[in-house]
């Protein structure tokens, strides 16, 4: 559907930083970084498309977050969810609503919410009916 995303950075390293992290939890592959446009770009292992892009917007003007506006990635398992989660958080990202079950979306929807270092508002969802291994309830603690 998508041939890629661009998520807009005002300070590369530090979204590049949050952005490998995130990356390394979903399995996806860096294909490019270039430091001094700045822009880098990963996908998943074998495909070339999607492409999630992060880099200074190519106007040259300041970065600003949209107002409506969320990227959300598409996690395999709910622990993958939760891991997403802690890592967008371990690099600088603020939570935006813990990992856990939405039923007003769908009967089998676990996701999160985060913004990004720059502000971006990410979400990370799994859709796939599990059953938890603990077997513990959400607890939004």
């Amino acid at each position: 559907m998508f041939s890629h995303i661009h998520l807009g950075t005002a300070h590369f390293e530090q979204a590049f930083g949050f952005y490998e992290a995130i990356a390394d939890e979903l399995g996806l592959v860096l294909r490019f970084k270039e430091p001094d446009r700045p822009w880098a770009g990963w996908q998943q292992p074998g495909h070339d498309r999607p492409l999630l892009i992060i880099g200074r917007p190519f106007d040259g003007q300041p970065h600003a977050p949209g107002n409506g506006q969320m990227v959300a990635f598409l996690a395999a398992t709910q622990e993958q969810v939760r891991r997403v989660h802690a890592a967008a958080l371990a690099q600088g990202g603020t939570c935006e609503g813990p990992p856990g079950p939405r039923p007003e979306y769908h009967a089998h929807y676990y996701g999160a919410y985060f913004r990004d270092v720059d502000g971006n508002k990410l979400a990370v969802a799994c859709h796939a009916p599990q059953a938890e291994a603990s077997g513990a309830a959400f607890d939004a603690s």
